[in-house]
């Protein structure tokens, strides 16, 4: 299980403000706690790199995108109300009459997203979604040179929320996507090298995946690395709440341990190795399939430098993209012990071109 130290800084790294673009406070927090074992180093694109086993041959990334969404200021109106656009897919009935946190030069700046009340609505525009563009948010300023004193066109903002523990070892928190990813490589890094195998392991957490039509950072980290394997480390949808068709998505309940993807991107040897880990450990798993690309840093890293033999394993998470995304720590756990365990099992001999 978890550690009690782990999961105290699994808390501090979900609770620290990050969206996409907008990711050095989380990345600082990575590299704090990832220096206390491995050597550490980042990138100009913000990526965090931890190694162990310099060494060794060959280079394995473990990989897990540390932003989250956010949204951005558009402008400052007369009044002081401050409008906003999404860093990253936003359904914005979410939005509605939550607080923000903005990174403002000066400081953290809270205000809360305001909304005409259902009372003032016409009866046709009661029942219609709100879109980004109905919304504002309130600081508390008079008028716009008051605003502009806090904050700027280009700040980044968060909801301003907390994570929490829930009962049956679960944790909710806005930035589970994909900060428990991040997490779940060094940790998973730091088991490894307790019981290192031949292989360099690099573990990344890597940057602005939520905006990453362009790759992202995984794929400038990747080349850098040097890596001839991959595995990254996402979320994806849980199905056992209601209104999810399992016949689309798959079976994957919270609590059923890691998912292990297979698809079109996906390397064969590297799904194996991973399979036969869980099954050799005895932990549970289950299975999804893509059949194009996974949405996820994946897609970037596989074709990046000469070719990458790359694998996802996946957290089920319930709400994603919501302020109280929910994770099983049973999963994030076992989904560490799994990849430490994949990594032992690699050396020069593993051939990465066997389909």
């Amino acid at each position: 299980m978890l550690s009690d130290s782990s999961v105290t800084f699994l808390k501090r790294l979900l609770d620290t403000p990050g969206p996409s673009g907008f990711e050095s406070a989380p990345a600082r927090v990575w590299r704090e706690e990832a220096g206390k074992f491995a050597k550490v180093e980042s990138d100009v694109h913000g990526n965090s790199m931890a190694t162990v086993v310099p060494e060794g041959r060959p280079v394995i990334m473990l990989a897990g995108h540390i932003d989250e969404i956010g949204v951005i200021i558009q402008h400052i109106d007369e009044d002081g109300y401050v409008h906003i656009s999404g860093i990253g897919g936003w359904d914005p009935q979410v939005l509605v009459a939550q607080r923000i946190r903005f990174l403002g030069t000066h400081g953290d700046v809270i205000g809360v997203v305001g909304k005409k009340p259902i009372h003032l609505m016409k009866s046709e525009d009661r029942d219609k979604a709100s879109k980004m563009t109905d919304l504002w948010v309130d600081i508390g300023a008079t008028n716009r040179a008051e605003a502009n004193e806090q904050l700027s066109v280009g700040d980044a903002g968060v909801i301003d929320s907390k994570s929490i523990l829930m009962p049956n070892n679960r944790i909710v928190s806005r930035s589970v996507d994909d900060r428990i990813g991040a997490f779940v490589v060094m940790e998973a890094l730091r088991r490894y090298n307790e019981a290192p195998g031949k292989a360099k392991v690099v573990a990344a957490a890597t940057t602005q995946e939520e905006i990453a039509w362009h790759g992202g950072g995984a794929g400038v980290c990747a080349s850098c690395i040097g890596a001839q394997m991959a595995i990254v480390v996402d979320v994806t949808f849980a199905t056992d709440h209601p209104g999810i068709e399992k016949k689309e998505l798959g079976e994957h309940a919270i609590g059923s341990g890691p998912v292990l993807v297979r698809g079109s991107i996906i390397s064969p040897v590297v799904f194996k190795t991973l399979r036969g880990a869980a099954e050799d450990l005895k932990i549970p798993y289950t299975l999804a399939a893509a059949g194009r690309d996974t949405s996820t840093d994946a897609d970037a890293i596989h074709v990046s430098a000469q070719g990458i033999a790359t694998a996802l394993v996946s957290v089920p998470n319930r709400y994603m993209h919501s302020p109280n995304e929910l994770v099983s720590l049973e999963d994030v756990d076992r989904a560490a012990t799994l990849i430490a365990e994949a990594c032992r099992r690699v050396d020069e001999k593993t051939d990465f071109t066997a389909r």
